[in-house]
């Protein structure tokens, strides 16, 4: 994926989860969750390293498993709970950030799926229904592939942005209140 997807799965629950809190406090939920549904795809670090795409560690691998989004909403709960803030909000809403992008990616149509139930099995998954096209990786996001990805992204995930940038209403405060 070009990531922009990921990023519209972010902002949309952040979006959510911020509720009717202040626009401040709306914009750092969106950009949290978005920075924490890319989290995954820190593993290209594994290029530099010559850490091959079909090893554990390697891109899709055990970054993008559901055991790694559950370790990371741990951590977030975590640190809420010591913030006194929503625990359980907060996990779930990290869980589905992270979480969603190993599943983004096993809709894609091209790679080696996703290590979904790593550390069970290294078995790379992709779903059946694979609408997502595969994004060229480094500068090939660049070419009229890189545009046609950019594109389909931005068509596929309307929905999420829409609900994400929508404005939201204000109360209208009748006069005598």
């Amino acid at each position: 994926m070009a990531s922009i997807g990921h990023v519209a799965v972010g902002m949309a629950l952040g979006r959510y989860g911020a509720g009717e809190a202040p626009p401040r406090r709306v914009a750092t939920m969106m950009l949290g969750l978005s920075a924490l549904s890319m989290l995954p795809d820190a593993d290209v670090i594994a290029f530099a390293l010559r850490i091959p795409y079909e090893a554990p560690w390697g891109h899709r691998g055990a970054s993008h498993s559901l055991m790694l989004a559950a370790g990371v909403a741990l951590l977030v709960a975590v640190g809420v709970r010591v913030a006194k803030g929503p625990v359980l909000k907060a996990g779930l809403l990290t869980f589905a950030a992270v979480g969603s992008h190993g599943l983004l990616d096993a809709l894609t149509t091209g790679g080696l799926g996703a290590a979904l139930l790593w550390p069970f099995t290294a078995a790379r998954y992709f779903f059946p229904v694979r609408p997502i096209p595969v994004a060229p990786i480094g500068l090939g996001m660049l070419s009229a592939r890189g545009l046609y990805v950019v594109m389909m992204e931005l068509m596929l995930f309307v929905p999420f942005w829409g609900y994400a940038l929508w404005p939201r209403r204000r109360a209208v405060r009748l006069a005598g209140e």
